[in-house]
């Protein structure tokens, strides 16, 4: 099957081919630029997969996104990350369960969840310069500003991490966020039905014992507080990373 596009996009959406179209449940799907970037962004772990010598691997990682760009990284003795030197077409999917549906029948039985799937070809980032950005961004993505109170990464470090990026070629989202859908006879049947809310949600945070005395967590992570949503907290690090270009 052609994975030519299906039909031109607007500027604020990915292409629609064969490759990235939703099939099952179209209404669920999105392939506005927007809707796809929320989902990235409310993510730090991913799964990517790509074909090597005929064999198909799926690893997860964690990811950061610029812009139409998304990046990953890795060690340098990896023989799956050395593959894609030269490039090769790699699948990024980003998923977020968001609530477990019961319903009346096992068929309709069901989950909310939010999930994104990006195309496009993967390689090294060979430029040093480049490089070095993109460690720095892997961190300040999560947390703005820290790379400047750190150390500098040394040369060791530098030769042994790899840092891979894809520039996002086609890429959809999928989402369901509604109650529970069941056939209109089972309605009357004396069974609960409903939806259980699930979230990840930020917890006490453990200082290193080893601190030096009377250090204190920088106000700048006062986003990261207990209780509060993990996936809301990685979004407005997003922005805040993006305004303060770094």
């Amino acid at each position: 099957m052609s994975d030519a596009p299906i039909k031109d996009a607007p500027a604020d959406a990915f292409p629609v081919s064969a490759r990235n179209k939703i099939k099952r449940m179209h209404e669920r799907g999105a392939y506005d630029k927007a809707a796809v970037f929320a989902i990235l962004d409310a993510a730090l772990l991913c799964h990517v997969s790509y074909v090597i010598d005929g064999q198909p691997f799926c690893t997860p990682t964690l990811f950061w996104r610029e812009g139409e760009t998304l990046y990953w990284h890795g060690s340098s003795a990896s023989r799956m990350l050395r593959h894609l030197k030269e490039g090769t077409p790699a699948c990024l999917t980003v998923s977020h369960l968001d609530g477990l549906v019961l319903a009346r029948s096992g068929f309709h039985h069901s989950a909310n969840y939010r999930s994104a799937m990006c195309f496009g070809t993967a390689r090294f980032i060979e430029d040093a310069d480049e490089k070095l950005a993109a460690l720095k961004g892997v961190v300040d993505r999560f947390y703005p500003g820290r790379t400047k109170t750190l150390r500098a990464i040394n040369p060791q470090e530098f030769k042994a991490t790899t840092v891979i990026k894809m520039p996002i070629d086609e890429a959809s989202a999928k989402a369901r966020a509604k109650t529970v859908a069941d056939d209109e006879e089972d309605y009357a049947a004396p069974l609960w039905a409903g939806v259980i809310p699930v979230a990840q949600i930020i917890g006490a945070e453990e200082p290193c014992p080893r601190l030096i005395p009377g250090m204190k967590r920088p106000g700048n992570l006062s986003a990261y507080r207990p209780g509060r949503r993990l996936d809301e907290t990685f979004v407005e690090m997003q922005r805040l990373y993006e305004r303060s270009g770094e």
